[in-house]
């Protein structure tokens, strides 16, 4: 044992300690970034105590890494805009399970004679990293539609899974036996590449924010399993906390979606849901002006924030209206439903950049039951998750999914561009209800006209 070894072990248990910590901050909007902050210090340390062991690579290759890191991760921030922190995020995902699967394949064909044990565990870090790696390339070439976004699937592709596995489980067999031969190591890699693609292609992209939830969680897997093949506790622990609070998340986003985590694991072994279902009714379109007059009398108006809003970059110009609403006497809310957007937290992070208040944001379950008193619902982007084809229409393939009752408020406004489907590729009835108006056009320039009726 070095001389620093006692050193490591011991900042190790620290930054532990302070990743737990970091993520009870996380829990609310409030202390997150505080929390952020103190896992990034956590890792830092971490890192920087684990380049003392000098049995790893040179002080050289290691400040040409961090270099290298560095400067794509400043381009990176700099470069890519809120709309696609869902592909960044996602690609991030992806760097994760590569990174684990590199040091899963350096553990197996180092000089270093290894356990059965650590060869299981290396096999499974390798699997599951390249798993990630591929199934997040798949998930982003979807977010930013490199490639169609709906459910790709074909015949037999149930059969082509099954033997799919059984070859992994071969090969993982083999990697195991007979870790000498380089030819299983390359076999398993590209069989777990192909399972990664097979695993995403068959989910559409109302999923999507659930699929990188798993996959996050996919990446904290592989690094746990990738710890214990290095023999390195913080790694186990890591990799362990990513992974256990990604599965939680995947979770609370599955009974956002009402579906079970089963459902979405075996994603590639079920028919995918389809329906012909035609929606009967008119469309009545409504002008910013006009609408400032219904606006202008109400006394309660919830927001309903989705993907539009980000694309149209909205959320300041809805943060001015909100002010001139509230100095007119009304009272504004935020309703936000957890599979809005395309990440996890997505409209979260739109609206604190805008710095509207937590104390405004609800949740779905917290409006549902109130949400008969607003005068108002402003709906900007939203598509699916105020669809009342969820609660109403038997066969919808949204049919059961919780959704934010928007269609029940006394007026609704839908900004939109126009009327194409959400991401679900489902129509929605919301636009042909009595009590709702179209107004047509981008949600930025309808929200900053109706900024100007107020102004006025």
């Amino acid at each position: 044992m070095s001389d620093f070894s006692l050193l490591i072990n011991a900042v190790y248990v620290v930054s532990a300690t302070l990743f737990i910590f970091g993520l009870k901050l996380l829990s609310h909007p409030s202390t997150a970034r505080k929390g952020n902050l103190l896992s990034a210090l956590a890792m830092f340390f971490a890192v920087v105590v684990t380049l003392l062991d000098k049995q790893i690579i040179s002080f050289e290759i290691i400040l040409l890494s961090v270099l290298i890191g560095s400067a794509i991760g400043v381009f990176a921030a700099k470069k890519v805009e809120m709309t696609s922190m869902p592909e960044l995020v996602s690609l991030f995902n992806g760097v994760g399970g590569l990174s684990s699967l590199a040091v899963a394949y350096a553990a197996i064909v180092g000089e270093v004679q290894l356990s059965t044990f650590v060869l299981i565990v290396s096999f499974l870090a390798l699997l599951i990293g390249a798993v990630t790696f591929s199934g997040s390339v798949i998930a982003w070439a979807k977010l930013s539609e490199r490639m169609i976004g709906r459910p790709i699937v074909f015949k037999g592709q149930v059969v082509a899974n099954v033997l799919l596995i059984a070859a992994i489980v071969t090969s993982g067999y083999l990697v195991v036996t007979q870790p000498e031969i380089t030819t299983w190591h390359y076999l398993a890699i590209g069989l777990a590449l192909v399972m990664g693609i097979m695993v995403v292609l068959p989910i559409g992209g109302a999923d999507m924010p659930v699929v990188i939830s798993l996959l996050n969680s996919y990446s904290g897997l592989a690094a746990c399993a990738a710890g214990f093949a290095l023999q390195n506790n913080l790694l186990i622990v890591a990799g362990a906390l990513v992974g256990a609070s990604g599965i939680i998340l995947t979770n609370i986003m599955c009974k956002a979606m009402n579906r079970s985590l089963v459902n979405v694991l075996t994603s590639g072994f079920q028919a995918v849901v389809s329906s012909d279902m035609k929606i009967e009714g008119e469309i009545k379109a409504l002008s910013a002006e006009d609408a400032f007059y219904v606006l202008e009398a109400a006394q309660s108006v919830l927001v309903i924030p989705g993907y539009g809003m980000a694309v149209a970059q909205a959320q300041h110009t809805m943060k001015e209206l909100q002010e001139l609403l509230e100095d007119n006497g009304a009272e504004v809310s935020y309703a936000i439903h957890p599979v809005a957007g395309r990440m996890p937290g997505h409209m979260n992070v739109l609206l604190a950049e805008a710095d509207v208040s937590y104390e405004q944001l609800f949740e779905m379950d917290e409006v549902n039951p109130r949400i008969e008193n607003y005068d108002v619902a402003i709906v900007i982007g939203a598509n699916d998750v105020v669809n009342p084809a969820a609660r109403e229409m038997k066969g919808s393939p949204i049919y059961g999914m919780p959704v934010i009752n928007a269609d029940l408020a006394k007026n609704v406004f839908v900004l939109k561009r126009g009327m194409a489907t959400g991401f679900a590729g489902v129509d929605n009835p919301l636009f042909f209800k009595q009590n709702t108006r179209m107004i047509f056009g981008d949600a930025k320039e309808t929200l900053g006209n109706l900024v100007r009726q107020f102004a006025d």
